[in-house]
Parts: structure tokens; sequence; C-alpha cells
């Protein structure tokens, strides 16, 4: 889970593995697989890192030989 900000300046976590695509429109907007959307504080960029380092802590790293 990733903790974002809503434009309220409220904060909560939503599943990362739950998001179907980001669009900016000024605002980023989560658009989950349930249709339900939510319209970030965050930059894009932002967003993107806190998906990115989550998936870093819960995925084994992959060894190479």
């Amino acid at each position: 889970m990733i903790k974002v900000t809503k434009l309220d300046g409220t904060e909560y976590y939503v599943n990362s593995h739950q998001i179907e695509c980001i669009e900016v429109n000024p605002d980023t907007t989560l658009v989950m697989l349930s249709g339900k959307h939510h319209i970030l504080r965050e930059e894009v960029d932002d967003v993107l890192e806190k998906i990115e380092a989550y998936h870093r802590r819960v995925s084994p790293p992959v060894i190479q030989e």
C-alpha cells in the first residue's frame, strides 16, 4: 500500500496493485480497477516513485547467475 493525499489534505493508503492507470488532468488521478477515481495532491512522478519503492520492498531480489 502507498500513502497518498487528497486535495483537502487527508492522507490515506491505496493498494498499488489495484491501480489501472494514472491520469494527469491537471491533477494526478488514480483510476482503480474498480472504476473508482482518487484525485491527489501528489505529482505523478512522486506517485510513481512511491509505487516503485513499495514494489522494491515487497518483492524478493532477482538473482542472476
